[in-house]
């Protein structure tokens, strides 16, 4: 993959009220408009300081999504781009004190849009998800009432990503926050989406896979941030591997295939700061990835998360543009191995400074 463009920073989304953010979880608004979901926000460039909020809405003009994404608007009074969901940071919310709430996949159902969170203290330290509901295209959101606790699967129902089927289904694929687990699937029917005992796992059981049973982990590994998309009448599952340091692209025959014999590419590398070449696709300090809305296989494009733990800057979103894996395939350049060690490293890092640069 080659860089697009950033999408985030100074220069950028000084407009908003934003200097640093990452994520960029993004759905087709009812009303045509891209929707865009960020993290933690911050009104100077990096983590820390005034204007801490999350999730924050970007809107986009659809007709620059695989050019570079425009911003128009945001939620909030405009200009400023203002908190979607009402809390105060370091808060007691139920009796547990809460740090931040984080955005992990948005979705697009008929007329209203759906918002999964993680309700954290600190990094990794989910207390629940929840699902809000947005009847305006995005422009305000309110909680529907679902919840689960962040025990919920054995901590594999924290990180989630999802998509509708043509059979009314919403399937989801999930992990923990922590990087160190695998995916496990789920569906729900499309109209009883925030009731969470309409919820049913893919499990195996009795020598067969089949829903209804507790979810088996479908594929092992340690995993982040997660996106699942319909392109081109396949099911793309792009997910930042954690453990190898990197970015991957599967292209399914549907959500129940074998994810141990999908084809599987590698589409950014992570790299270390002086090894960084946004035009081969080697990021440092890499997370996210985010399929565009718009995108094709031949013109796969990805919003990208980056954060300089030790230097606090960059932390953006940037967006990367390339192709999607096939059937038969070989991976793309850039798939080595570098070992399961360098992204926990990464994330111990990071856990190390966010309270610190968050106060």
């Amino acid at each position: 993959m080659r860089k697009v463009k950033d999408l985030t920073g100074p220069g950028l989304t000084d407009g908003f009220g934003i200097g640093g953010t990452d994520l960029g979880v993004t759905a087709v608004a009812p009303d045509g408009r891209l929707v865009s979901v960020f993290g933690d926000t911050f009104e100077r460039a990096g983590v820390g300081g005034p204007g801490w909020r999350s999730p924050v809405v970007l809107f986009g003009d659809p007709g620059t999504a695989t050019s570079g994404i425009r911003w128009t608007g945001s939620t909030g009074a405009y200009p400023y781009a203002e908190q979607a969901l009402p809390y105060r940071h370091d808060s007691m919310v139920r009796g547990r004190r809460v740090g931040t709430v984080i955005p992990t996949d948005v979705i697009t159902i008929g007329d209203e849009m759906y918002l999964h969170v993680m309700v954290c203290e600190g990094l990794g330290n989910v207390h629940w998800t929840e699902v809000h509901r947005s009847a305006d295209n995005g422009e305000s959101w309110a909680h529907t009432g679902a919840w689960w606790p962040g025990d919920h699967h054995g901590g594999l129902f924290q990180m989630l990503t999802w998509e509708l089927g043509d059979d009314g289904y919403v399937y989801a694929f999930s992990t923990g926050f922590q990087r160190d687990k695998g995916l496990v699937l789920q569906r729900v029917p499309a109209d009883r989406l925030t009731d969470p005992r309409a919820w049913e796992g893919w499990g195996f059981r009795g020598g067969v896979w089949a829903w209804g049973n507790p979810p088996t982990i479908a594929l092992t590994g340690a995993y982040g941030e997660l996106c699942l998309r319909r392109v081109d009448d396949r099911w793309l599952l792009s997910f930042f591997d954690a453990g190898n340091y990197r970015i991957d692209v599967m292209n399914l025959d549907g959500p129940t295939s074998n994810l141990y014999e999908a084809v599987r590419s590698t589409v950014l590398q992570g790299c270390s700061w002086h090894g960084e070449n946004h035009g081969s696709g080697h990021v440092a300090q890499l997370y996210g990835g985010y399929i565009v809305p718009g995108s094709t296989l031949d013109d796969l494009h990805l919003i990208v998360s980056q954060w300089n733990t030790e230097q606090n800057w960059p932390y953006r979103a940037m967006q990367f543009a390339g192709s999607a894996p096939r059937p038969g395939a070989r991976p793309l350049p850039g798939a080595e191995e570098t070992g399961s060690g360098t992204g926990r490293r990464i994330l111990r890092a990071a856990h190390d400074l966010v309270l610190r640069r968050m106060s």
